[in-house]
């Protein structure tokens, strides 16, 4: 991932908030969790774990309002960064059984994801474990898959919260999500990009998505789904700073095509 690249993301993603950042390294709260990004170093700054970008409050939006059904069931986040999304079902009354929140095996980037998950432990239902790991897109997923019981053949949900950005990784998400999502009707992977994301590179990755079996649809907004309809506290942020953020938002389900 070219540094320049990396650059530009950046950039063309603060254009939408008038140049000021999500988060910073400082707290940031949604409802009763405390969350902090990786320190702006290292793999941290170049796969962006530094910062927490829209998707990431879009998809957390949708899990406070139950538009997500997770109760009883297992989930994997890839790219987790802080882990909002995964974290936050994790406090929910009726929570999966098991929140696996994975990012890239560095130290800055896991350690961050470890503290997060730490820090929040008290606010998780008892009937969820939550485990961090490390995990590189597209290599073995047996030490994922080993926390499942011995009757799933992968994970019920999925989670990929603005990894859309680089065509160049699409192949390894894409095995990656093969190779984790169970192969049940009921199984799904729930995918938000930013519109910083330029949509060619959004269709490359659902192109190889629908190449490889699944069936990919988006999700387009209503009228009334323009605003934020969250209930929790997000940091300082408003009601009109939150629709801003959701709106720079595309999301869509993958399934397996059965």
């Amino acid at each position: 991932m070219a540094a320049d690249n990396v650059e530009d993301i950046l950039k063309d993603s603060l254009s939408f908030f008038g140049g000021e950042p999500i988060a910073d390294r400082d707290i940031i709260s949604y409802g009763p969790l405390q969350l902090t990004v990786a320190l702006k170093e290292g793999k941290a700054n170049t796969l962006l774990a530094d910062h927490l970008f829209s998707p990431s409050l879009f998809l957390a939006e949708r899990i406070e309002r139950g538009l997500i059904p997770f109760a009883g069931r297992t989930t994997i986040e890839l790219g987790s960064g802080c882990g909002l999304p995964s974290l936050l079902m994790a406090t929910r009354k009726e929570p999966p059984t098991l929140v696996v929140v994975t990012d890239y095996p560095d130290e800055g980037i896991l350690g961050n994801l470890k503290e997060n998950v730490s820090r929040n432990a008290s606010q998780y239902s008892n009937e969820c474990k939550v485990i961090p790991l490390g995990y590189d897109w597209g290599t073995d997923t047996s030490h994922l898959k080993s926390l499942l019981s011995p009757t799933q053949d992968g994970f019920d949900i999925v989670i990929l919260s603005d990894l859309l950005h680089f065509n160049s990784s699409h192949n390894a998400l894409v095995k990656s999500l093969s190779l984790l999502l169970s192969k049940s009707s009921h199984s799904v992977a729930y995918i938000a990009a930013g519109k910083y994301t330029y949509p060619h590179v959004c269709e490359n990755f659902i192109r190889l998505g629908r190449d490889a079996g699944f069936v990919i649809e988006e999700l387009l907004p209503t009228a009334e789904e323009s605003e934020w309809l969250g209930e929790c506290q997000v940091g300082d942020f408003d009601k009109e700073a939150l629709s801003i953020r959701k709106a720079v938002c595309r999301f869509w389900t993958s399934r397996w095509s059965m």
